[in-house]
């Protein structure tokens, strides 16, 4: 929270749903002049990840009428630009666990929470790409220095400080410790196999966050709707 073969990109209906409207349906087009901007990178790039595709620079560079060169100083690197794809590709399953979660306070946190990590275990495209690129993938995504740990660590500390501001939630610790604790350890639950049992096991990290927010542990929440 896997198979190679490509078609299980598109395995999952809810999540086909989710990303619709998100990414063209059809091809980039190929030779656009170097007119073609950051967002313009940021799209083909996507198109890629999402259908099971390796993000490779120089054919993005190649397609879009651009030097890698100008890839580069936008994005930093290869890694940076994977980086923004996975959290563009992201932000309709936060969006849709935060306006979905139920109860107030830490009991809409961990709602929150708990859609998410489900959401991310079972998305096809980032199975694939822990799959292909496990080395890369594990620090694109759990690297502080990166863009998808503080980027996710930010909307967490956001939607923490939204319950507090309710008065319906309150913390021993700042929000954004709390949020970068939660963050890490949905890390280790969903990418890290190298600690023995616990990859996957999303009821657990369930219970564990529960403890953390300090929460009573409702039933698990099963439907993504």
């Amino acid at each position: 929270m896997f198979q190679n073969m490509l078609p299980r990109v598109f395995r999952s209906a809810g999540y086909a749903r989710l990303i619709e409207g998100t990414v063209p349906s059809t091809e980039p087009r190929r030779g656009r002049p170097a007119a073609a901007t950051r967002d313009d990178v940021l799209e083909a790039a996507l198109h890629r990840y999402l259908r099971g595709r390796r993000v490779d620079v120089l054919s993005i560079a190649t397609e879009l009428g651009l030097g890698r060169t100008t890839i580069y100083r936008w994005f930093g690197s290869r890694e940076g630009l994977i980086g923004e794809v996975l959290v563009r590709a992201a932000e309709p399953l936060f969006d849709q666990a935060r306006r979905q979660a139920r109860g107030r306070g830490g009991a809409r946190l961990l709602d929150t929470f708990d859609r998410i990590n489900r959401g991310l275990a079972e998305a096809p495209a980032l199975g694939q790409f822990l799959e292909q690129e496990r080395d890369a993938a594990l620090r694109i995504i759990t690297s502080s220095g990166g863009v998808v740990q503080p980027h996710m660590v930010r909307k967490l500390t956001a939607w923490i400080e939204d319950e507090i501001r309710t008065g319906a939630y309150s913390t021993p610790v700042d929000p954004a410790t709390l949020a970068y604790a939660i963050v890490r350890l949905a890390e280790a639950f969903l990418y890290n196999d190298a600690v023995a049992g616990i990859r996957g096991d999303i009821d657990r990290l369930r219970e564990i966050e529960a403890v953390i927010l300090g929460v009573p542990l409702p039933p698990p929440n099963r439907a993504s709707g």
